[in-house]
């Protein structure tokens, strides 16, 4: 491992660019990005590439500020693609695995220059380039070389007016996240906002070089992008970029990198836990020294169960696109049941509807403030009036602060849909539902979910003599939308059920429709495997079928969806 070096708090880099130069010269040849069946990538060779990228971009017209979409399967040249872009110009990273009609209205309004793409593959991300008159860039990685290197093509010889790399106020990223309308609002992110959240996790997490990242979260999500990669590059430590999470490759991974540790969401972790018992011994000589959880509430009885299977602490953190990801972390070794932490890095309020902060231990809205949170939407001046009070961005999610300076959410006062730290908009997919044409009504709603957090519900009202059902309904919308926003459960009813002032009450509605989870029929325990044959028979369900957990009386369903598994990314 590199020598530890100290730097001063006034040294702190202020742009991406800044945070890779300062390592590629204090320690060169110390590995940055790791993957599987590739040779490391050093800090030295991983600032050469950027510039590299940052030539190509900027003698193709592309320069700070301008939008580039970023399209790619997870892995280190998606890594390394979202470094090199955003330290030079807008990254704005989409997931491959949408379909043509989401990438259109994603892709659409922001005006972007280019699109980058694997080259071997006729994307739909590249046919709606096409068509929308977007340059499209390739990317061919080399399969033979380190780890995260590639060489782009198709770049048209245009000078940028505004070359060279991003200055600390330039957009570095600019992320998609869902409201109660059909159109996802833009977070613009600067330079600033990144390194600020990256200092924040390196802090709360106390990473040092010596410490290695597995990541299993998607590229296209922030909290692959700056939970996991940007905070371990931060500390001058490593990050290992995975084709994305595989249940069945974890522990190889575990035991190959011996990393110190991971990030994910609760239902990958239970997935990982399921297969802890035929891996103990890899478990045992692992280097592991804490288990981060984001992206989606962490029940305590999943966090316990990690703390005693690995023998280490686990992290639960709190964070949003709007906060550059982090907002609050539990200290190491000092997790509170039900509370996701103290503040760790920007400021918390809690606010009530006036703005008025509320004294410790009362219910309100969370508001933060600080150097990660972003300044405000993209183009929606109407939207960031009410988005900010007095300076403090309201988060919308509901909770209090108790006398020793811990969080704790209760609720969420917006109706978009946390699926596993996917959010989805209501609107959104209920647009898709009301596409076909027996559809005349269709409300789309959160139902609690032991695992997933929420899973996505609907309300659908047919037309008269219309028939169709709910399997040939999600079929139909599974052509239109991603595998994470189809409903799970579709519920077809003469009058979708309304308020006292005639309102539809998303909040409400599962449990009007008999839909919560204590309302649907006692379950079945869940039996885990416990001979090699029967472990190898749930690994292979558990790919083909791409749920969480499998076991011999394990009951299937869409619900069990792992939403991050590789098919989906």
């Amino acid at each position: 491992m590199p020598k530890a070096v100290a730097l001063s708090k006034s040294r702190e880099s202020r742009t991406l660019h800044r945070i890779l130069q300062k390592w590629a010269e204090l320690t060169p040849e110390a590995i940055a990005i790791a993957a599987p069946g590739r040779a490391p990538l050093t800090y030295r060779r991983l600032f050469a590439q950027i510039e590299t990228v940052k030539k190509i971009l900027n003698a193709a017209g592309i320069g700070r500020n301008d939008r580039v979409v970023v399209a790619l399967p997870d892995g280190p040249e998606t890594a390394v693609a979202f470094l090199a872009v955003a330290a030079a110009a807008s990254c704005v990273p989409l997931n491959p695995a949408y379909r043509a009609g989401e990438l259109t209205s994603y892709m659409a309004p922001l005006g972007a220059k280019a699109l980058i793409a694997p080259a071997e593959n006729d994307s739909h991300a590249r046919t709606v380039a096409r068509a929308l008159g977007i340059p499209v860039l390739e990317l061919s990685a080399l399969p033979h070389g380190e780890a995260g290197l590639f060489k782009l093509s198709g770049a048209a010889n245009t000078r940028a007016t505004r070359s060279g790399f991003a200055a600390p106020d330039d957009v570095a990223l600019m992320l998609y996240t869902s409201g109660t309308t059909s159109n996802p609002k833009l977070v613009p992110l600067t330079q600033v906002n990144l390194c600020a959240s990256a200092r924040n996790i390196r802090a709360a997490l106390e990473l040092t070089q010596a410490d290695r990242c597995l990541n299993v979260m998607p590229l296209f999500h922030i909290h692959g992008l700056i939970g996991a990669v940007l905070s371990s590059l931060a500390a001058g430590g490593s990050v290992v970029c995975t084709p994305g999470f595989y249940a069945p490759q974890f522990f190889q991974w575990l035991d190959e990198f011996r990393p110190t540790w991971y990030t994910a969401v609760p239902t990958i972790h239970q997935s990982i836990l399921v297969r802890a018992a035929a891996n103990r011994e890899i478990i045992v000589r692992s280097a592991l020294r804490f288990i981060r959880s984001c992206s989606a509430p962490l029940p305590a009885r999943l966090a316990s169960e990690l703390e005693e299977t690995f023998g280490v602490p686990v992290v639960d953190s709190y964070g949003m696109s709007e906060a550059c990801h982090q907002i609050a972390s539990t200290p190491p070794g000092r997790r509170k049941p039900g509370s996701v932490g103290v503040a760790a890095g920007p400021e918390i309020a809690i606010i009530d509807e006036t703005g008025s902060r509320l004294p410790a231990g009362l219910d309100g809205e969370i508001a933060i403030r600080g150097a990660n949170v972003m300044q405000g939407y993209a183009g929606t001046p109407e939207i960031n009036r009410q988005a900010f009070i007095e300076g403090w961005f309201r988060t919308g999610d509901l909770g209090h602060i108790d006398c020793e300076g811990y969080l704790f959410i209760t609720g969420r006062l917006k109706e978009v849909i946390n699926r596993a730290g996917e959010k989805i908009s209501p609107a959104e997919v209920e647009e898709a539902l009301l596409a076909h044409p027996a559809v005349k009504e269709a409300v789309v709603f959160a139902i609690p979910h032991p695992e997933l957090g929420e899973e996505i519900g609907a309300a659908v009202v047919l037309g008269d003599g219309a028939k169709v059902s709910d399997s040939e309904l999600r079929r139909f919308a599974a052509e239109r939308l991603a595998d994470f926003k189809v409903p799970s459960r579709i519920v077809f009813v003469a009058a979708i059920p309304a308020g006292a002032t005639g309102k539809i009450e998303r909040l409400t509605l599962a449990e009007r429709l008999g839909l919560l989870p204590e309302s649907s029929g006692k379950q079945a325990a869940y039996a885990p495997p416990h001979t090699p044959l029967e472990n190898q028979l749930a690994d292979i369900w558990s790919e083909v079928l791409g749920v969480a957990r499998v076991g011999s009386t394990t009951i299937f369903s869409r619900s069990a969806a792992i939403p991050f598994s590789r098919r989906n990314c």
